[in-house]
């Protein structure tokens, strides 16, 4: 298996590039600091597997398109396109930060566009692949406060896999959508958490539910396969005290 992670230089992304390297997975690895993918590949020498790393902002989306063919011809072919770097930045709606809900709009939803966009038409091409989106719990329900926006684009790239399933549902492409629900990582450092788990347990989690290949999973799926849905229908009142 040739498995392509975005936003692997940290958290999550770091995490599950342990997880499948452990599993045997060849690696394609990409984020922006490229210092700590090329100490991630050190890491990751003794288990054997090939790790090729690259630079790249998914704000560019020419770069996009670029690094993962690149990588696709270096590993000789991808199997797996898991789409998962992103942002965690935000504020309330009208409090003079659009630039950091620009930000997070731009590379949760744009950025992941372009990789869905880049990983399809290698999948397309060779009628087979699996393309992994990691939406997040928070999709479920429009937030409040720093987390509207993060929200919103989680919710909107839930629908853009959502879509690409339902193109490709006559053909061997699999496409899995991922809702990991509070898992500590640098990206929510410092947040008040219920139900958390660390980094390690979410992202073995993760992994578990990629091999798997399901539509839909939240993760990990105790108690959020539990408490996600419940999310969808709790009155606003309820959902502003616990959010």
């Amino acid at each position: 298996m040739r498995t392509l992670i975005t936003g692997a230089s940290a958290g999550l992304g770091a995490g599950m590039a342990r997880e499948f390297a452990a599993r045997g997975h060849d690696l394609a690895l990409v984020a922006r600091r490229v210092d700590r993918l090329e100490a991630l590949r050190d890491e990751l020498a003794p288990t054997g597997v090939r790790v090729a790393v690259a630079a790249l902002d998914v704000d560019d989306h020419d770069a996009v398109f670029a690094t993962v063919r690149a990588l696709r011809d270096q590993l000789g072919g991808l199997d797996r396109v898991i789409v998962n770097a992103g942002l965690g930045k935000g504020a309330p709606i009208g409090t003079g930060r659009f630039h950091a809900n620009l930000a997070t709009a731009r590379t949760n939803f744009l950025g992941a566009l372009a990789q869905c966009e880049a990983a399809m038409e290698i999948f397309r091409e060779q009628n087979a692949g699996h393309l992994v989106v990691v939406s997040s719990v928070a999709a479920d329900r429009g937030l409040k406060g720093a987390q509207t926006t993060y929200a919103a684009t989680k919710a909107g790239l839930a629908h853009l896999a959502e879509g690409i399933r339902a193109d490709v549902a006559d053909t061997p492409i699999r496409v899995t959508t991922l809702a990991p629900g509070f898992i500590r990582t640098e990206l929510n450092e410092g947040m008040t958490m219920p139900f958390a788990v660390d980094a390690a347990t979410g992202a073995k989690a993760m992994a578990d539910a990629v091999e798997r290949a399901p539509a839909f999973a939240y993760v990990p799926g105790w108690p959020w396969g539990l408490l996600g849905p419940l999310l969808t229908v709790l009155p606003m009142p309820i959902l502003r005290r616990v959010t």
